[in-house]
C-alpha cells in the first residue's frame, strides 16, 4: 500500500503533505527531525489525513494534487473539522 498523508505542525501551524510507502515509521521519521530541513524546524507534527492507494502512481498523483492551490482547499475542507479541534 500506498499512503498521501497530511501533518499538521503545531508549532508553525502549517499543513505539510508527503506519500510514502510505511506511514508510521514515516510519521515518526518527521517527528524526530529525519524527514529533512521542513520537519526539523516545523516538529513536532499531529497526522490529520491519510489515503491508502494501491498504485504507487495513483498515490503520488493524488499528493501532487494536494500540494495544487485548489487542491490544498479540498484538502482543508475534508479536514476542517480535525483542524478545529487541534487548533
Amino acid at each position: 500500500m500506498f499512503y498521501v498523508y497530511a501533518l499538521y505542525s503545531s508549532k508553525t501551524r502549517v499543513i505539510y503533505i508527503g506519500c510514502t510507502e510505511d506511514l508510521k515509521q514515516r510519521v515518526k521519521e518527521h517527528n524526530s527531525g529525519e524527514g529533512g530541513y521542513f520537519s526539523k524546524r516545523n516538529q513536532p507534527f499531529t497526522l490529520v489525513f491519510y489515503e491508502a492507494f494501491i498504485s504507487k502512481t495513483d498515490a503520488l498523483k493524488q499528493e501532487k494534487f494536494y500540494k495544487t492551490g485548489y487542491g490544498r482547499e479540498v484538502l482543508k475542507d475534508k479536514i476542517k473539522v480535525t483542524l478545529n479541534q487541534i487548533r
